[in-house]
């Protein structure tokens, strides 16, 4: 009796270490997908636009977040930048740790913004999958970049919002249209 009763108890406490990694990963399963669309906004009083594509990948414990913008120029040019970003539990609710390098212990962590390096991480609240980017320059200042990106009908939301110090430097929003 006694060592069915252990038996039991080892397996309850599984199941309780296995829970929240089986709720985090079903959580992304309704943002799983491809998206693209295109924006228009006026920065520094010029028109721009951009082409941009986001694509969410649920993993085991987390999610993977790739996108791409491409900005145009009026003289044809184009430039693109693309981040892929692996996010996973930070231990508490909503809140998601990117694992954007290895440490020497072999363990994904996030970049350090003391050393000039992006330092990101992630809430989902609701229907709203946002991602933040704190970067600290060589004087000390800093610069926030958010992503909020909530889940519609016809696709994705995307709010940008990029501050210095405080103070908004450039906002864009737009629709992201789901492609798969």
């Amino acid at each position: 009796m006694r060592q069915s009763s252990s038996i039991i108890c080892r397996f309850f406490a599984l199941l309780l270490l296995l829970w929240p990694c089986t709720v985090v990963a079903g959580e992304f399963d309704r943002f799983a997908g491809s998206f693209t669309g295109e924006a228009e906004f006026v920065f520094d009083g010029e028109t721009q636009r951009r082409d941009m594509s986001t694509t969410i990948v649920p993993t085991k414990n987390g999610f993977r977040l790739s996108w791409t913008s491409v900005s145009h120029k009026d003289d044809g040019r184009a430039k693109s930048k693309t981040y892929n970003i692996l996010f996973e539990p930070s231990g508490r609710k909503h809140i998601y740790s990117s694992a954007m390098r290895t440490n020497v212990f072999g363990k994904d962590v996030p970049l350090n913004p003391l050393k000039g390096e992006p330092y990101v991480w992630a809430r989902l609240n609701g229907d709203t999958l946002s991602v933040f980017s704190l970067v600290i320059d060589e004087t000390g200042e800093y610069e926030m970049q958010e992503y909020h990106r909530t889940l519609v009908a016809e696709g994705l939301e995307l709010e940008f919002i990029r501050l210095r110090n405080g103070g908004a430097l450039k906002e864009i929003r737009t629709l992201l249209h789901r492609i798969d």
